[in-house]
């Protein structure tokens, strides 16, 4: 299994405006639809209105890669520029 976390700094006041355009152009369902997704899921900080977590699990880091390649993320990175500041990424160690 491969898991790995997303971290969105988003403009302030955008960030569920983000996660509701995502599930409005059929994204998010799409990545959930992807063969190897686990989990794709948003979780949103309380302390901080700007911060945006996303946590993905696949059945492989190949999954993942085939991911990034689809055409529904292409359509995910063009809009992010209407709500997203800066994106961190990491990988998850599971035991």
């Amino acid at each position: 299994m491969y898991t790995i976390y997303v971290k969105f700094d988003c403009i302030p006041g955008k960030r569920e405006a983000f996660i509701e355009r995502v599930k409005a152009e059929g994204i998010l369902d799409a990545i959930r639809a992807e063969d190897g997704c686990i989990r794709y899921d948003y979780y949103l900080s309380e302390k901080d209105e700007t911060e945006l977590l996303l946590i993905e699990q696949w059945e492989s880091k190949r999954h993942q890669q085939i991911h990034i390649e689809q055409p529904h993320m292409a359509q995910l990175r063009e809009l992010k520029g209407d709500y997203i500041i800066s994106t961190t990424l990491g990988e998850i160690e599971l035991k």
